[in-house]
C-alpha cells in the first residue's frame, strides 16, 4: 500500500511540474515576437537621420540596417531586385522618370525633406562673376540634369525656351549671353571636378558628403518658396507590393514627426528643410 501511495504522490508531482513548465513555455511563446529587420538604401556616407532613429525603431522590434551606394542608379535597382527592403535618397521628379525609363514596380511611400540644389565654385565668390566662356558642370541624368538648367536661368546665367517642363536639356537653351559651356557628368562625381570647372551645380547631399555646407559655400542656392520645388521633395521608396506593409510604413511614421524636424533643424542648418 505504501509503495503504491508513493507511487501516485510522484506521478501526481510529477504532472504538476511538466504542468507548470508547460505554461512557462506558452507564455514565452506568446509574449516573444520575431524581429523585422529592414534593409534601407541610401547614396553616400550621411545618414545622420536615419541612424538617429534606430532607437525609436527598435522599440517596435525592428533592426534598420543601412546600405549605402555611391551613385543614384543602383538603389533604385536593388530595390526592384530585392536586394533592400526600402531607400530613401532621390526626389519625386527623379523617382518618376526613373521607374518609367527602367520599368520598374516601386513605389513612395512618403516624403521626408526638400534638399536645395546649389551652385558651387572654386574660384569666384559670386554667380554675377562668371565670365565669357566659362564652363559649368551639371549632373548627367534628364531629372537632376534639368534641376541644374532651371537653376542656371533662376540664376540668370542662362534663358530656357517656354514650356519646357521639369526636364530641359541644352537644346532647350533659348538665350546663352556668356556662351556658357555646359558639362555634364555623373552628380557624385561632380564635386571631386570642381577645380576643372568654373562652377557647377550639385546636389545638396552629395555637397554635404563632399564636405560643403550648401547655405554657405553655395554661390547660388534654389529658393524653397516657389511651388515647384515640390517635384523635388524626397521620398521613402519600397516595391509595389510592399506599399502595404505595417512594417516597412514605420519608417514613414517615425520619420514624419517633430523630433526629426528639430533633427533636421539642428544637423543641417537649412540645408535640408522638411517636406512634411
Amino acid at each position: 500500500m505504501k509503495i503504491r501511495r508513493i507511487a501516485a504522490l510522484f506521478l501526481t508531482l510529477s504532472l504538476g511540474v511538466s504542468l507548470l513548465s508547460g505554461c512557462k513555455s506558452s507564455t514565452a511563446a506568446n509574449t516573444s515576437s520575431k524581429k523585422q529587420v529592414i534593409k534601407l538604401g541610401v547614396t553616400g556616407e550621411d545618414h545622420k537621420i536615419w541612424d538617429a532613429l534606430k532607437e525609436d525603431l527598435k522599440k517596435d522590434n525592428i533592426d534598420l540596417k543601412i546600405v549605402s551606394f555611391s551613385d543614384y542608379v543602383r538603389p533604385n535597382m536593388a530595390l526592384n531586385d530585392g536586394d533592400i527592403d526600402a531607400n530613401s535618397f532621390q526626389t519625386i521628379a527623379y523617382f518618376n522618370k526613373f521607374k518609367e525609363d527602367h520599368k520598374l514596380n516601386i513605389v513612395s511611400l512618403g516624403n521626408t525633406v526638400l534638399a536645395p540644389m546649389g551652385i558651387y565654385s572654386s574660384s569666384i565668390k559670386k554667380i554675377k562673376d562668371l565670365k565669357n566662356g566659362a564652363k559649368i558642370a551639371i549632373p548627367n541624368d534628364p531629372t537632376n540634369g534639368g534641376r541644374a538648367l532651371i537653376l542656371l536661368q533662376d540664376a540668370g546665367i542662362i534663358k530656357l525656351k517656354e514650356g519646357v517642363g521639369l526636364l530641359p536639356t541644352e537644346k532647350d537653351i533659348a538665350k546663352n549671353t556668356k556662351n556658357i559651356k555646359i558639362v555634364q557628368l555623373a552628380a557624385t562625381q561632380i564635386p571631386r571636378s570642381l577645380k576643372d570647372v568654373d562652377a557647377a551645380a550639385i546636389n545638396s547631399g552629395v555637397a554635404v558628403d563632399a564636405g560643403f555646407n550648401p547655405l554657405k559655400d553655395s554661390i547660388y542656392i534654389e529658393s524653397t518658396k516657389k511651388s515647384s520645388v515640390k517635384n523635388y521633395f524626397n521620398i521613402i521608396a519600397v516595391r509595389s507590393k510592399d506599399k502595404n506593409n505595417k512594417t516597412l510604413k514605420k519608417l514613414v511614421e517615425v520619420y514624419q514627426t517633430e523630433k526629426v524636424k528639430k533633427l533636421l533643424k539642428d544637423l543641417y542648418k537649412g540645408a535640408q528643410v522638411p517636406a512634411f
